[in-house]
């Protein structure tokens, strides 16, 4: 492929699925990638059913189920206590938006993007480090650490969160949350797992800390997070999040979080930072998508989801920009992408924090919300709606959001069943 339609930088999910989703409209895609080989590091990821239609129109929802477990149920509990507090029926949910939601390894996940990309005749470069993006005449080039220039009509940065392309448009840095992710995948063979419901995605909310749990590959593995705020990252400290300050944070939660803890990968641990929304993510023929335009924190679990989003809607809007010759109104398809992605993205992003905030109460603030969740009907799907329905193409299809309730209206006590929605998702 000497002169590709696309080029994209980042071989992750984001890139990957933008990669397919273009190379299905009949372009040529380059797909850029700074590693020496292709792979995807970290444990679980929760697929919602905004995403599941995605790799259903891919024609990879199929593949994806064997390789990855559709729970039963979804369901909070308090750190604390260990009391159950609200729950999501996750196969009335499927028959409520049409597909399913589902967990998975995101090596699976990586893999079966990247064979897919394989199948569909992406060119996938490996050792390509990206230093500079720039527009040109007829479209946008990179140039390499290597000192390699590729150009193409597009360009698109998939690089995540410290993405150099960002750096057209906005002025801004990573925003540090001083939590930190601990992960780790218990063997099937081990007691936890067999003590374990493997039929549910569980979450337990706790001061300052949660703790989340749920199966992968058919059974064979229990998948934990634990989360937690670090002191020493509050006190500006460089050296943070260390498994000291895991074992510390954990100490008041209930005895089936403390358990969990000696299964952590304790050598790697996962600093959580995400950046203020940014509503414009095109600066000529360079387009940002996925962690670069829109890294979040994980609280409602859409990070990968949104970059997947991302891909589909340029690829639809492609389709719609394109001639009979196979030429690509570049300007109308980028302009219809940011028209309706951005704020979208900015919704996630903003919930995500405000999420966040409502797992790790304490003291009053932890009693009202877990009146809140308590009084919340199991099929009550008002807070999800404008999340898991049908991806938005325009602006008109984007739904309303729910309503949030202050904490402050909710009593302490005698829970009003009125007080069914909560300002977040469990997801």
């Amino acid at each position: 492929m000497s002169h590709p339609d696309v080029i994209i930088v980042g071989g992750g999910i984001g890139g990957l699925g933008a990669a397919y989703s273009l190379t299905r409209q009949g372009l040529g895609v380059r797909l850029l990638e700074s590693a020496p080989a292709f792979g995807e590091v970290g444990a679980g990821i929760q697929l919602a059913p905004n995403c599941t239609r995605i790799l259903d129109d891919y024609g990879l929802l199929d593949e994806a189920k064997t390789l990855g477990v559709v729970p039963d149920a979804m369901v909070m509990r308090d750190a604390v206590d260990g009391d159950e507090l609200t729950r999501l029926d996750l196969r009335d949910l499927e028959t409520r938006y049409g597909y399913p939601y589902m967990v998975i390894h995101r090596s699976d996940l990586h893999g079966l993007l990247l064979r897919a990309c394989e199948r569909a005749g992406v060119e996938l470069i490996n050792d390509a480090r990206v230093v500079s993006y720039e527009n040109s005449g007829s479209g946008a080039h990179v140039t390499l650490a290597s000192g390699e220039v590729y150009e193409a009509g597009l360009v698109i940065a998939a690089d995540g969160l410290h993405s150099a392309a960002r750096e057209l448009l906005v002025d801004d840095a990573p925003v540090s949350s001083a939590y930190v992710a601990y992960r780790g995948t218990v063997p099937a063979e081990q007691p936890r797992v067999r003590g374990t419901d493997l039929s549910e995605v569980v979450v337990y909310v706790g001061p300052k800390c949660h703790f989340v749990h749920y199966g992968l590959r058919g059974g064979e593995l229990l998948n934990q997070v634990a989360v937690f705020e670090s002191p020493k990252a509050v006190a500006g400290q460089e050296d943070w999040g260390t498994p000291d300050e895991l074992d510390e944070a954990f100490t008041k939660t209930c005895g089936f979080v403390q358990e969990g803890l000696p299964f952590m990968w304790r050598d790697k641990w996962w600093r959580m930072f995400d950046r203020d929304p940014l509503m414009n993510w095109v600066h000529g023929r360079i387009a940002l998508l996925g962690d670069s335009a829109h890294p979040p924190l994980q609280y409602i679990a859409q990070g990968a989801i949104m970059a997947i989003e991302d891909g589909w809607v340029l690829g639809e809007h492609v389709a719609r920009n394109r001639a009979a010759d196979g030429s690509v109104d570049w300007d109308a398809a980028l302009f219809a992408y940011e028209a309706v992605r951005p704020e979208h993205c900015r919704r996630v992003l903003t919930t995500s924090r405000a999420w966040g905030e409502l797992w790790h109460l304490d003291g009053l603030a932890r009693e009202q919300r877990n009146v809140l969740l308590r009084a919340r009907e199991t099929y009550d799907y008002s807070f999800v709606d404008w999340l898991y329905g049908p991806t938005a193409l325009t602006v008109d299809e984007e739904p309303p959001m729910f309503t949030p309730i202050p904490l402050s209206s909710v009593p302490a006590e005698a829970p009003d069943p009125a007080l069914a929605t909560v300002s977040g998702t469990t997801a």
